[in-house]
């Protein structure tokens, strides 16, 4: 099992401890800082995100052993040195990539979901990309390279350097006085993610504040304007797969209707939103000009139905544990499979919040997939068996059932 899979056992208990906690703490505080369906459609982003990095889901363009192979000039020694270079350069290119991915149209879309929330607390920093699949940062650690930095060094690094960027996620801690000139805090992250104009794009920092300042991306909150989230082209939508995708679509459809062939071909790496003049006029898409006047998204569910979803997420969870035990001992193609599976399940349940109808078809086919898959495996469930795979079975008839039935019977308004 490797590194990455085994943390996973830990800090995603950790990070739901910590969710809860804010919670409770907002409620004590008087600030409201979640909304049920935008919670369900958070967490569900990062379950269909670490489900897709535990399969190992992409393509590395060039590694950073190759370069490791062939630029070392000198054998940076003792350990605890090459451990801290290693760190300033994991953090280096990450506010690179991170800027990049904020600057550059087609790259937007590896970085959209992250940012589609229009609330800002812990279960938002687990929205996290599917699309980003397509990894090129090595040329930018080529520093560590030339000092022989370990490869196995930045293994371990790299997702620790992740789960470290979880914390700053609330609007439930203020500015952090000293701590503010050197690490990122919640103040500078609430900048990031806000779409007012006196703060977009700026603080792509991921754990030092530094780079910011160094290449003038740095701006401090303000007293006097209040952060407002979410993206200028709002989601509209709590399923994270389309959230994923939906940008990227959006460029093909312009790169198709643009009668420019030099529009088409440029599109795709024109700064983040820009579009053809031809099609701006006769496509035109909605942009939040005005982030004071904002009206969130929001679907006319009842409670019930909001308790349900959270079971369906309950089952992902599962689902998602379940296949981190087995995937290595178990054929890639049932880790694919059960993987999509997990997707699909994600794909449903998201598309009911948004009360779409299709999501009744979805559902029928989940069945139709886990009673096909079950049957394939001889009365089996990846391993599992006996009253298990009755729970299996009973589960996904009961899904499509009850689905249905809210779907049908319990779309009020919330209070």
């Amino acid at each position: 099992m490797s590194f990455f899979i085994q943390a996973l056992f830990i800090v995603i208990p950790i990070f739901f401890i910590l969710i809860i906690a804010e919670e409770i703490a907002s409620r004590i505080m008087g600030i409201k800082v979640n909304r049920s369906a935008d919670m369900i459609s958070s967490l569900s982003s990062g379950i269909t995100n670490t489900t897709k990095d535990a399969m190992k889901l992409s393509i590395v363009l060039i590694s950073y052993s190759w370069f490791l192979e062939r630029f070392t000039v000198y054998k940076l020694e003792p350990i605890w040195a090459a451990v801290f270079i290693a760190i300033i350069v994991q953090d280096f290119t990450g506010y690179w990539l991170h800027r990049l991915n904020h600057r550059v149209n087609v790259f937007w879309n590896r970085h959209i979901i992250h940012h589609s929330s229009e609330e800002f607390n812990l279960s938002c920093a687990l929205r996290q990309s599917i699309s980003e699949t397509v990894h090129f940062g090595a040329v930018l650690m080529i520093p560590a390279a030339l000092l022989g930095i370990p490869a196995k060094i930045f293994a371990i690094i790299g997702p620790i350097h992740l789960f470290m960027q979880f914390w700053y996620h609330t609007k439930l801690i203020n500015k952090l006085g000293w701590l503010e000139h050197i690490i990122i805090t919640p103040s500078h992250h609430r900048v990031h993610h806000a779409i007012n104009p006196e703060y977009l794009d700026k603080n792509y920092g991921q754990i030092f504040i530094i780079w910011d300042k160094i290449f003038g991306s740095f701006q401090p909150e303000l007293e006097n304007v209040k952060p407002v989230y979410g993206t200028l082209r709002p989601a509209r939508t709590w399923n994270p797969i389309i959230i994923n995708y939906k940008h990227f679509w959006q460029l093909i459809q312009d790169a198709y209707h643009t009668g420019s062939i030099w529009d088409k071909i440029r599109i795709w790496f024109m700064p983040t939103g820009w579009r053809p003049d031809d099609v701006q006029k006769r496509y035109p898409i909605y942009i939040t000009k005005d982030p004071k006047n904002q009206k969130k998204y929001e679907t006319n569910i009842s409670f019930p139905f909001l308790i349900w979803s959270f079971i369906q997420l309950s089952i992902s969870v599962i689902l998602m544990f379940h296949l981190f035990t087995i995937i290595h001992i178990q054929n890639m193609l049932f880790n694919y499979i059960y993987g999509a599976l997990i997707m699909l399940h994600v794909f449903s349940f998201t598309s009911a919040l948004d009360m779409k109808k299709y999501s009744i078809v979805i559902e029928l086919f989940k069945i139709f997939i886990m009673l096909g898959l079950t049957y394939h495996q001889g009365f089996l469930w990846f391993g599992l068996k006996g009253a298990y795979v009755y729970l299996i079975i009973i589960y996904s008839l009961i899904s499509v059932s009850v689905t249905y039935y809210f779907y049908k019977n319990c779309r009020i308004q919330l209070a």
